[in-house]
C-alpha cells in the first residue's frame, strides 16, 4: 500500500515564499553590472541656432558618461540613457538596472554637471534644447570603439528634455551634421518628450523604430502634440508608435515622484506654444512670428509631475519586449 503525505498549508506557503525570494534574488543579482566605467566625452555648448545650422563655434566642454557593462561575454547591446531637465536622477538608476538584468549594458550621460547646471525645470533657457542631441552623438564616438559593445546594437532612450533629444536625434539631417561616429542607433525610445517644435525636414528620420511613451494627464509635455507628430511621421511611411497611459502624468516612471501627481509652481512648460524652425536655423514663435524665448506669453508655469506605478510597470514590460526584439535577445 503506497503512502501519500500532504503538505500543510503553512509549509506550502513557506515554500512558495522561499521560491519568490529566490526569484527576486536572482533578478537582483542579474541587475548588478559586471563592470562600471566612466568616460569623459568632449562636446560643445551651442545655441539652438548654431546646432541647427551646423555651426561648431561653441564652447568646448567635457561631459561624463557612465557605462554599466551587463553580465555576459563578448560584445553586448547598449542603451544610451539621456536624463531629463532634473538631471541625472532616480530614473536613470532604475532603468539601468532593469536593462542590465536583460543582459543589456547602459551608457548614462550627464549633460549638466560639467556645464555648471543641476536642474533646468525652472530655467529652461539656460541650455539650448538641441545640445543634448550633440552630446548623444558624441557618446557614439566612445561606444563605436569599445571592445565590449556591439556597434550594431546600440539604442537610445531619454526622458522629458532628454526624451525630446531622443526623438529628434532620429532626424537624418542632424546625423549628417553632427554624427561622425560611423554607427547609428537601432531604436529610439523617448519618454514624454516635448513635441511642440516643428523642425525643417522633421519627417525625414532614419529607418529605425521610434517608440514614444507618455501619459494622458501630462500637462508639462502634452502627448497630444506628439500624437500629431506621429501622424505626420506615419504619413511619411516611418516606423513609429506612441503608447499612452490614461492615468499617468509627467515623469510617471520616477519612483521618487509624488503620489498623486503634484503641481510644480515654478516649472516652465511650452505646452501652449507653437515653435517652428526658419531656414536660417532660428526658432520662432509661430503665432507672433518673432524669435521664441521663454519670456513669451505662451510659456506657462505649474505643470504636474508624479509617479504612477501601474504605468511604470506596463512601460517596463513594453520597453523590455522592444529591446529583446531589436537586439535579438533570448529570454533570461
Amino acid at each position: 500500500m503506497r503512502a501519500y503525505r500532504c503538505l500543510s498549508p503553512a509549509i506550502t506557503l513557506a515554500l512558495t515564499l522561499v521560491a519568490h525570494q529566490a526569484a527576486a534574488q536572482d533578478a537582483s543579482f542579474k541587475q548588478i553590472a559586471q563592470r562600471t566605467e566612466l568616460y569623459q566625452i568632449p562636446t560643445l555648448t551651442l545655441s539652438d541656432q548654431q546646432f541647427l545650422t551646423g555651426n561648431a563655434a561653441g564652447t568646448e566642454v567635457t561631459i561624463v558618461g557612465q557605462l554599466r557593462i551587463a553580465q555576459g561575454s563578448g560584445r553586448l547591446p547598449v542603451v544610451v540613457l539621456q536624463h531629463a531637465s532634473s538631471g541625472y536622477d532616480a530614473r536613470i538608476d532604475v532603468w539601468s538596472r532593469e536593462l542590465n538584468e536583460l543582459g543589456i549594458s547602459t551608457f548614462a550621460l550627464d549633460g549638466f554637471t560639467a556645464r555648471g547646471l543641476t536642474d533646468l525645470n525652472n530655467s529652461q533657457a539656460s541650455l539650448g534644447r538641441t545640445n543634448l542631441i550633440l552630446d548623444i552623438y558624441r557618446a557614439l564616438d566612445v561606444l563605436a570603439k569599445h571592445p565590449r559593445v556591439d556597434p550594431t546594437r546600440i539604442a537610445l532612450m531619454g526622458f522629458s528634455r532628454g526624451g525630446q533629444a531622443t526623438l529628434y536625434a532620429s532626424l537624418k539631417r542632424f546625423h549628417q551634421l553632427w554624427n561622425k561616429s560611423g554607427v547609428e542607433f537601432a531604436a529610439y525610445v523617448p519618454f514624454y518628450p516635448d513635441c511642440m517644435t516643428t523642425f525643417l525636414s522633421d519627417t525625414d528620420v532614419v529607418d529605425k523604430p521610434i517608440r514614444i511613451f507618455g501619459g494622458t494627464l501630462d500637462d508639462y509635455n502634452p502627448i497630444s502634440a506628439c500624437k500629431a507628430y506621429v501622424e505626420r511621421l506615419r504619413a511619411a511611411g516611418r516606423d513609429v508608435e506612441v503608447t499612452e497611459y490614461p492615468n499617468a502624468s509627467h515623469a510617471f516612471d520616477n519612483p521618487l515622484g509624488a503620489q498623486p501627481a503634484k503641481v510644480q509652481p515654478t516649472f516652465e512648460s511650452v505646452r501652449n506654444c507653437k515653435i517652428g524652425e526658419e531656414a536660417d536655423g532660428l526658432l520662432i514663435n509661430t503665432d507672433t512670428k518673432q524669435p521664441f524665448t521663454y519670456k513669451d506669453t505662451c510659456v506657462v508655469h505649474g505643470p504636474r509631475t508624479g509617479y504612477d506605478p501601474v504605468a511604470t510597470q506596463e512601460a517596463k514590460k513594453s520597453v523590455k519586449e522592444l529591446f529583446k526584439k531589436v537586439f535579438r535577445l533570448a529570454d533570461r
